[in-house]
């Protein structure tokens, strides 16, 4: 799964962090998440531990985000008798369940290619009539890959406003306070459009906390901030005058009220189920492994400077497996994503010490616009780094942690994965401290 890469002090230890890593991968897988919260008995389709009638007429499957296809693939694997069809948005295309359409957006800014999928969504929404069943599959990456536009926004709008905050560092509940309100499809308007048809809703969460209207934009449930809060967002941001006036409008105005009952709402899993599965294959390794913070937030660069700084105080040998989703304040030009950038930061700290490892993985396998998942370092890191004549804190300082792990062999690939629940921070010595 991962191309390889140069820490630790030898072939066995990479290759057992490799597998813890993908080991966190598969707890957060979204096909098995989904299939194991659906199941047929008694005349209803059961989503969690909730019971919903059968419907007398269709299933339909409303699909968006980064593991919009896996988790169509598990609701087939266990209701594909009933056969559903519907619309599945996502920004990377694969084969889906007979009956289900793909069709791809954009991220992490939406294009017109995402109006056009979201679009597609909200039309198979209206479509559904009283005597069908919604089942609606949720996971991060869906307020970007799948946006409709309210009235009175040009055709830049949504993406600039959208690229402006996520370069200014703002965390994704900010940046979904805004675009709840300027897309008719978030915030419950998929709710709004599927009533009067049944809808349940299950949910693969990439946000800390699991703040639902927040997960890609909250499509199924009321929105429950006001303009004021997303004007408030824009203007701490400094981004108020910048945004247009067409953005300012829509953000002012009225959206009607909350959006309909949308019936039960289950987390399929999130964060935390990645970081436990890391844990147990650790475990299984016989490597001690403990369950460290699973809502890390915060700048890229401190976290990781945090991490490392702990992991050197720590006298035993283990694993401390962390999770959560980390924020980068764009100021250079370089390449890289938050993962890399906790990566870099951790390397300066680790620099010259030896048997400690830290890694911080995307779980989705996008770390910012690169080919790389995150990065993985250790206490030689830097100094290979200046060997190729490199500075670690330059790159931080040019967002251009991806360049410097790239030459240092320190980053972790894996292509798309078809899940996502934030990132994994595996944070490793391999050997007690040695006595002074």
């Amino acid at each position: 799964m991962f191309e390889p890469v140069v820490v630790g002090p030898d072939a066995t230890a990479r290759a057992r962090l490799l597998d813890v890593l993908a080991a966190a991968l598969e707890a957060a897988d979204p096909r098995r998440a989904v299939a194991g919260a659906l199941r047929l008995g008694g005349g209803a389709v059961w989503v969690g531990e909730h019971r919903v009638p059968l419907p007398r007429g269709r299933l339909v499957v409303l699909a968006l985000g980064k593991a919009a296809i896996p988790m169509a693939w598990g609701a087939h694997d266990v209701l594909g008798g009933l056969r559903p069809a519907g619309v599945a948005a996502t920004p990377v295309a694969g084969p889906a369940p007979a009956g289900i359409e793909v069709v791809e957006g954009s991220h992490p800014v939406p294009d017109e290619r995402s109006r056009q999928a979201g679009d597609a969504l909200m039309a198979a929404a209206g479509a559904a009539g009283p005597d069908d069943l919604v089942l609606v599959l949720v996971s991060g990456g869906g307020s970007a890959c799948a946006a409709t536009p309210v009235p009175g926004l040009g055709p830049g709008d949504l993406p600039a406003v959208t690229a402006a905050l996520l370069a200014s560092g703002a965390p994704i509940g900010e940046v979904n306070t805004v675009r709840r309100r300027l897309s008719r499809l978030h915030g419950g308007g998929l709710a709004g459009a599927v009533a009067p048809a049944r809808m349940a809703t299950l949910v693969l969460s990439d946000v800390v906390g699991g703040d639902l209207a927040t997960i890609a934009g909250g499509p199924t449930v009321p929105d429950p901030s006001d303009p004021a809060a997303a004007i408030a967002v824009l203007e701490r941001r400094g981004l108020l005058g910048a945004a247009g006036p067409g953005v300012e409008r829509a953000l002012r105005a009225p959206r009607g009220g909350p959006a309909p009952a949308g019936g039960p709402v289950v987390v399929v899993a999130d964060g935390r189920a990645a970081a436990v599965g890391a844990v147990r294959a650790a475990e299984r390794l016989g490597i001690p492994a403990r369950l460290g913070d699973t809502g890390v937030t915060g700048d890229a660069a401190a976290v990781g400077a945090r991490i490392a700084g702990t992991l050197l105080a720590e006298d035993g040998a283990g694993m401390w497996v962390s999770a959560g989703e980390t924020t980068v304040v764009v100021r250079g030009g370089g390449s890289g994503g938050r993962n890399q950038e906790v990566a870099v930061a951790a390397a300066m700290i680790l620099d010259g010490h030896r048997d400690v490892i830290v890694a911080s993985l995307g779980t989705d396998g996008v770390d910012g616009p690169t080919a790389a998942a995150g990065g993985v370092v250790d206490g030689e890191t830097v100094r290979r780094g200046r060997e190729a004549g490199l500075d670690a804190e330059a790159a931080l300082a040019a967002n251009d942690s991806g360049t410097y792990l790239e030459a240092v062999g320190g980053r972790l690939v894996t292509g798309p994965t078809g899940t996502n629940v934030g990132d994994v921070i595996v944070a490793w010595r391999l050997r007690p401290r040695r006595p002074r």
